[in-house]
């Protein structure tokens, strides 16, 4: 594979002293540990060591990886690796693209609480999909309604924290077969064309799951708030927080190269 042009760490190298001289008491100390690793990477900084051939006795000296999960030169390899693993799960089937996205009043509280919340998300999002496929209940939906698939489902979730301007912004991409496995184990029941399930039925319902979730967290003690959110901490602040979202519609969507299942 051939070196791009301008790698992140040359955009560190150039601008990252003054960014940080910029932003002095704004960047977390593991945030700027990442930025030190991926400047370091593959440097002097970090030593080398000597790679042989066994077979014909050809070496060459390499320099030492930061191994950080953030750095783009160490995980480019570990990031092929595992689509190609997921490529080989697929299945012969039509695909779509759904994401279950975090109201923005909701991404404060997720930034301070990370490990939590995104497990709530994650939760809340894989709990949604396999409740409305198989009966379709969820204040929404009768059992057997024909807009329901009757069906077990299964989807690959990755979570994403970030959007694509680089702000804090939380949300699920979720790929999932056009179909499942019928109640009884015993045959493949295939979606409707370009249709999965209702988008209001699994907002509604993603968006009870994860707020009885979070309100739960918060009642056991298990967040925690800073700055301009630490009034949180109280109750009738978070509930007065979470309050007009339990009448908002969380946003369902869909986009990509496969199939989607859009708003």
């Amino acid at each position: 594979m051939r070196r791009p042009r301008l790698e992140v760490a040359d955009v560190f190298h150039r601008h990252g002293a003054d960014w940080r001289r910029a932003k002095a008491g704004h960047v977390s100390l593991g945030q700027l540990r990442v930025m030190s690793a991926i400047e370091q990477c593959r440097s002097a900084a970090l030593g080398g060591h000597v790679e042989r051939c066994e077979d014909c006795g050809h070496s060459r000296i390499a320099d030492n990886s930061c191994r950080n999960r953030h750095c783009p030169k160490c995980q480019g390899a570990a990031a092929t690796d595992w689509l190609s693993a997921r490529e080989a799960d697929l299945l012969p089937v039509g695909y779509f693209h759904v994401v279950f996205t975090l109201p923005a009043e909701i991404a404060p509280i997720a930034y301070q609480n990370k490990a939590v919340v995104y497990d709530l998300l994650l939760r809340a999002a894989a709990d949604t999909l396999l409740t409305i496929a198989p009966t379709g209940h969820a204040r929404g939906l009768k059992a057997h309604d024909p807009k329901h698939l009757g069906a077990r489902l299964g989807a690959t979730a990755v979570l994403h924290s970030w959007g694509s301007t680089m702000t804090h912004h939380p949300h699920i991409h979720m790929i999932v077969p056009g179909g499942g496995i019928s109640l009884d184990g015993a045959r493949w029941v295939r979606c409707k064309p370009g249709f999965l399930l209702p988008v209001r039925v699994l907002s509604r319902l993603f968006r009870r799951l994860f707020l009885a979730a979070l309100a739960d967290a918060h009642a056991a003690g298990r967040l925690a708030f800073f700055g301009k959110i630490q009034d949180l901490h109280r109750r009738e602040a978070f509930a007065a927080r979470l309050a007009p979202l339990k009448r908002r519609r969380c946003r369902v969507g869909g986009g990509g190269n496969v199939p989607t299942y859009s708003a």
